[in-house]
Parts: C-alpha cells; sequence; structure tokens
C-alpha cells in the first residue's frame, strides 16, 4: 500500500472527490446542505418532494401517520412499483438498455427497457391466468439470471407480495420460509452456474414441496435458455391442475410465450395498489431459531430506493451500474431492480463467482462491458486483496467512476487498498451503512458534496435522523461511542414482521421510548461528527455480509442425533469480517475420549449437516467439542466467554455468576493444547 494507514487514521485524513466529479455531480455541496436543513426541519415534506419524482395513479392525501411502532407512509396513494421501473420510462427512453446480463460460462445478453417492460407484462398476465389475486404470494428461488428480475417486477405489478429466497439455502429453509409466507407459487431454475458447477435448484425445490401444502404451481426456467427473449406467441394453453411435488412444473419459456398480445394487454397491467400494499416479504435470520420475515410495503419503500440511488450512486444517463449483491439479499432488491430501474439505469449483473474461471474475472467484466459504477462487499474487497495486485495488472478500469461498499463495516485498510488499486485514485467511494429492516441507505457519504473517511461511512442521508446513544438513550459527544438508533419514521422502514407484530415491536422499539428504532448495531462519532458503524451487539453475527443468527446455526447442530447441546458465537475474521465458531456438547458414548481422528470426522459431519440444514453461508469454521458449556447458576449459557476464547483462546473477563469454573479451564487447556 502506498501511504500508511495508520498515519492517514491518526491524522484524520479527509479525502475529497475529484474536482471534475464534483463538477458534475448530481447534488452538490450547497444543494446537500439545503437537503439536510429540510431534512432536519421538515421531513416529511422532505420526503414528500421525493415522492413526487414517482407516477402516482392517485396523489396520497397524508404524508404520514405515525403511532408507534405502526408507519403509514403517503397514506391513500395508489402506486405500482413495476409501472415505475418500466412503463413511465417508455416514452423517453424505450431503446436504451435497462439490464446486460453475463452467465459464469460466459453468455452476455442485453435487454431494452422495452424488451423487459414486454417479458414483465407476459409474465404477470401468465400468473393472473393461475388464478393469482393481489395479495397471493410468491417465492422465487433463482440464480442470478435475468427471469429473477422479470419475476420480482411481474409480481410487483400484479399486487404479489413476492419472498425471494437466496439460491444458496437448502430445502429446509426453503421449507421454512415458504410455509411462513403461505407462498401458492413458486418460480425457480432446474439449476444455476457457480465456481463451475451446475447448482440444482429445482432439486431442493422438489425436497421442500413435500411440506408446503400452500404451493399449486411451480415455474421453471430452463437455464440452458436464459438470458432469450421470449418472443410473441399464440400458443394454446391450458390451465393444469394443482401442481403437487409429483408433477411437472411449467415451463417458464412455453408459458409466457404462449401469452398473446390481446391477452398481454388485458391481463399484464399494473394493478392500482395502495401505497401500503406489501411488495415482498424478505426473511432474515434473528436472535431464535426461526428466521423472521420483513415485510415492506410499496410507496414509501420505492420513493427511497429511488431516492438514495440517485443521491448515491451519482446515475447518470450513460452509466452502467454493478451491484455485486445476490438478488436474494435484500442488496439485490433495493439496488438492482428497484432502485436503479426506477432511476431509469442501465443495470449489469452477473451470475457466477468473483474467481471463475480465472481471478480476473471482475476486473475482466468491468473492462469489456465498461462498467461505471461498482457496489460490493467489503468481504469480496479483502478476498482480492488476498490474491494481490496481479490480477490487476494490465486491465483497463479506466470506465470506473465511482466505487460503492455494502453488508458490514469496511476495515480502514481494505478501503484504501480499493482506492487505490480498482479506483486508481480518482473514485470516490461510498461507504453505505443500512439493514434489511431499513429497506434502503442510511448513512452513507453524498459523492460530490462529502469528504470521505477510511473506514467511516460519514453521516446519515438528508432525512433521516439517526445518532448514537448511550444505555439511557442520551447522546453521546463527539469521540464517544454507543448504539446506533434512529429516532423518526422514514418511508422504507419494515413495517412488521409477518405474522408476529409483537416481535417487531419488541425487538426494534423497546430499547427506547418514544418511537425510536434500535438498529442493534453499535457505533461512534468522532470530533467531526463522522460516524464509524462497529456492527452487532446482539446474538445476530454478520459474515461475508449476511446475517445469520446464533441461535438458527445452534438450532441445526442441535437437531443432529449425537448432539447434546451446542452454542455458537462470532469472532473476527479477516476475510469474512466475522466467523462462526461452534462449542458442542456430543452424547454419551458417541466418541471416545482422546479419539481425534473419530472427533475430526465428527466435526465434517456437523458442518456439512448445518450446511445442508441452512446452506453453506452458516456453515461453522471452527467446532470445538467440549463435555460442557459454561453455564450461569441459572442455566444461561455465557457465550460472552466463549467469543473470548474463539477470540484469544482465553478468558478474561468477569466469571463470578460462572456455574462451574472447571468448564472454561478445560476449554482453555483444550485451546492450548
Amino acid at each position: 500500500m502506498s501511504e500508511n494507514i495508520d498515519v492517514i487514521l491518526k491524522e484524520g485524513r479527509k479525502f475529497n472527490p475529484p474536482d471534475e466529479f464534483v463538477k458534475n455531480a448530481n447534488v452538490t455541496r450547497s444543494e446537500y446542505e439545503k437537503l439536510v436543513r429540510l431534512g432536519k426541519d421538515a421531513p416529511e415534506e422532505y420526503w414528500a418532494q421525493a415522492a413526487k419524482e414517482l407516477h402516482w395513479f392517485k396523489t396520497w392525501d397524508k404524508t404520514l401517520v405515525w403511532d408507534p411502532p405502526k408507519a403509514q407512509w403517503f397514506v391513500g396513494g395508489k402506486i405500482n412499483a413495476s409501472y415505475n421501473c418500466l412503463d413511465r420510462h417508455l416514452k423517453t427512453i424505450p431503446q436504451k438498455t435497462a439490464l446486460v446480463w453475463e452467465g459464469e460460462p460466459g453468455e452476455v445478453s442485453t435487454w431494452t427497457y422495452r424488451e423487459l417492460y414486454e417479458q414483465v407484462t407476459r409474465l404477470t398476465a401468465s400468473l393472473r391466468r393461475l388464478g393469482l389475486k393481489p395479495g397471493d404470494c410468491v417465492a422465487i428461488y433463482m440464480p442470478m439470471i435475468p427471469e429473477a428480475v422479470v419475476a420480482m417486477l411481474a409480481c410487483a405489478r400484479g399486487g404479489f407480495p413476492h419472498t425471494v429466497i437466496f439460491g444458496g439455502f437448502s430445502a429446509e429453509s426453503i421449507k421454512d420460509r415458504v410455509q411462513d409466507a403461505e407462498a401458492s407459487v413458486i418460480i425457480t431454475a432446474d439449476f444455476g452456474y457457480r465456481k463451475g458447477s451446475q447448482i440444482k435448484l429445482r432439486e431442493q425445490v422438489d425436497k421442500a414441496l413435500k411440506d408446503c401444502s400452500t404451493v399449486k404451481y411451480v415455474i421453471q426456467v430452463q437455464r440452458t435458455k436464459s438470458g432469450q427473449i421470449t418472443s410473441e406467441g399464440n400458443r394454446s394453453f391450458s390451465k393444469p391442475a394443482c401442481f403437487n411435488s409429483n408433477g411437472n412444473a411449467l415451463d417458464w419459456h412455453e408459458l409466457i410465450s404462449s401469452i398473446s398480445h390481446e391477452e398481454t394487454q388485458t391481463q399484464g397491467y399494473a394493478e392500482e395498489l395502495d401505497s401500503e400494499h406489501p411488495l415482498y416479504i424478505l426473511y432474515t435470520s434473528g436472535t431464535t431459531g426461526k428466521p423472521k420475515g420483513i415485510i415492506h410495503t410499496t410507496g414509501g419503500y420505492l420513493v427511497e430506493a429511488l431516492q438514495t440511488t440517485k443521491q448515491v450512486f451519482d446515475i447518470k444517463p450513460y452509466d452502467l451500474y454493478w451491484c455485486t449483491a445476490d438478488i436474494g439479499w435484500v442488496t439485490g432488491h433495493t439496488y438492482i431492480v428497484y432502485g436503479p430501474l426506477a432511476a431509469g439505469a442501465s443495470i449489469f449483473m452477473y451470475e457466477g463467482a468473483p474467481t471463475t474461471p480465472t481471478q480476473d474475472r471482475f476486473w475482466a467484466m468491468i473492462e469489456r462491458h465498461h462498467i461505471s459504477i461498482l457496489y460490493t462487499a467489503p468481504t469480496a474487497i479483502r478476498a482480492f486483496m488476498r490474491l494481490g495486485t496481479e490480477p490487476l495488472r494490465g486491465r483497463d478500469l479506466s470506465s470506473l467512476r465511482l466505487l460503492g461498499t455494502v453488508g458490514e463495516p469496511i476495515n480502514p485498510e481494505a478501503w484504501m487498498w480499493y482506492r487505490e488499486n480498482v479506483g486508481r485514485n480518482h473514485c470516490p467511494i461510498v461507504d453505505t451503512y443500512w439493514q434489511t429492516e431499513t429497506g434502503s441507505i442510511v448513512i452513507s457519504p453524498i459523492p460530490g458534496a462529502v469528504a470521505t473517511k477510511p473506514g467511516s461511512a460519514t453521516f446519515a442521508l438528508p432525512g433521516y435522523d439517526v445518532d448514537v446513544v448511550d444505555k439511557k438513550g442520551e447522546p453521546v459527544p463527539p469521540g464517544g461511542g454507543g448504539y446506533l438508533v434512529i429516532k423518526k419514521p422514514w418511508p422504507a422502514m419494515a413495517r412488521t414482521i409477518h405474522k408476529d407484530p409483537e416481535r417487531y415491536k419488541k425487538q426494534y422499539f423497546s430499547e427506547y421510548p418514544g418511537g425510536v428504532y434500535f438498529t442493534g448495531d453499535g457505533a461512534r462519532k468522532d470530533e467531526d461528527g463522522y460516524l464509524w458503524c462497529l456492527g452487532r451487539v446482539d446474538d445476530v453475527l454478520n459474515v461475508s455480509g449476511h446475517r445469520i443468527g446464533t441461535m438458527e446455526v445452534e438450532s441445526a447442530l442441535v437437531s443432529h442425533p449425537k448432539v447434546a447441546e451446542a452454542a455458537v458465537v462470532g469472532r473476527p475474521d479477516s476475510l469474512k469480517g466475522q466467523a462462526l465458531a461452534a462449542f458442542v456438547t456430543l452424547k454419551a458414548g458417541v466418541v471416545q475420549k482422546g479419539d481425534t481422528d473419530s472427533l475430526n470426522a465428527m466435526a465434517n459431519e456437523l458442518k456439512a449437516h448445518v450446511t445442508k440444514e441452512i446452506g453453506a453461508l452458516a456453515r461453522p469454521d471452527d467446532i470445538r467439542f467440549t463435555d460442557a458449556l459454561p453455564k450461569t447458576r441459572s442455566g444461561k449459557i455465557m457465550r460472552r466467554l466463549l467469543r473470548e476464547l474463539a477470540t484469544s483462546g482465553q478468558v478474561k473477563g468477569d466469571v463470578t455468576t460462572l456455574e462451574d469454573l472447571a468448564v472454561i479451564a478445560a476449554l482453555q487447556k483444550d485451546g492450548e493444547e
């Protein structure tokens, strides 16, 4: 690294955007200051102005109704997310590129806004033909292919809330989400590519369907046909009997090509939906074993998706914008689909792994497609750092003009490496903080207006009332650390947890009075007022930018017939941010004491079991076997002590409430050995 990061941090050095960037920025410094003032003094007016940029079938009667923790935004307004992402652009940019896609094997396809619109309306008409009505839920379990975007927009168009399930999840995880959402249709693919292998998605769906009684139909994309735009056809199509796991899925390509032009016009229309109509349910890990379904509604969510996309990414008509997130995470929802397409941007999607088949795959695609905005995760940046600069050598990255990070706090070393080696010292970096529950970015520099510091997300965006407080809810002074909170409602905030409003209230609005939202994250403010996000303060871990509940992993471990008890904690990891460390007590007689080979085999068996139950992202990095877990006298596992053991191998904290000191002594001894 050309500059000493310790010196940069000690000096508190700020990096200003290049003069050329500032000159052409969407938001200038003076405009930014006006937006901040308006957002602070009159937040409802601020968001109402932003909402006017969208198409509304009926203008709202009241901007906000707030009865903590229940929020209603743009009350009485009628809107459709798909219409705003497609129809409203057809008069001005119908032939503009909406989507460029590259598959892992190397296929490339390009879709204009007109072509995307035609495919979406065909699928909406197909879903209506199958009998779906507004409010019926559709599960989407797909690889990173264009049809995933089509499926989301088609659901939004018909008023069918979608729940997108990450393509790396197992059949058990699919079952849990489909059952909770009561999905009536699953849209999937036969397979997708990852690291040169075919991931059998349909097989996982078939396994899950054995316990999913609400599912009537499965629609399957043939991956080998992915990216092909289905032409207009008039094939006959008869509505099949209710789908069951022993039947055959409906073929995506045959289904939508059977829709005539006339039927597309009459059945592919955009439903006029209430602003508070559910747009999607997205399941995220919580501190219990059961994932929680976060509900986002249509109007307020779309307002912020558009506003933050324009502000944070400085979107220009000529940009090709690449958000590397998976479609199954909230980042894929807001900053691959709804935000950029509402803004009329051109987006890039890639199906596979960043180093397949060669370590320079990312950089080759940026060069080949002239990508100008790159939005990726710190985990990916740290992985590239480990590979060194050789894969970057000789690659023309001059098309890049803005870099972004998302998913977890970025360490200053990775920030500087990203700036110097990918941005070549001329690209501003937008380090963004937000959550599944917030719906859109909350803290980030606006690149033409805010000077940045390596590792800091800088300031809250206009319209947000963000603070760092102590346990009593009092703001911490400059230089202090505490808990990150949002003090006033915002349009894209989650409305509730599906089927569990009490859990929503308890988890997010019970820590502080007055409708203050507790993020569950720690943060500090430096002397300049810059915010530094520090990660989770509860039992939800951030592994490679993905939120994983320790209880969910523990539940998977103890479901194994040979496991008596388990506790899972996080430890720092230079690549992932956090790694999963599991402490496991086996049932008596399973393995003989001191039998190292059997214990190693058992550890591998348990890792495979968790992968099967949840998915590869929840696979423990470390498994340590112990005769007993450290507990308080009341029987509560002391995970704080286990975190210390996993991190440093030693326990230095208070052990006065520990029931049996010998348990910790034994664990420390085992660790030394």
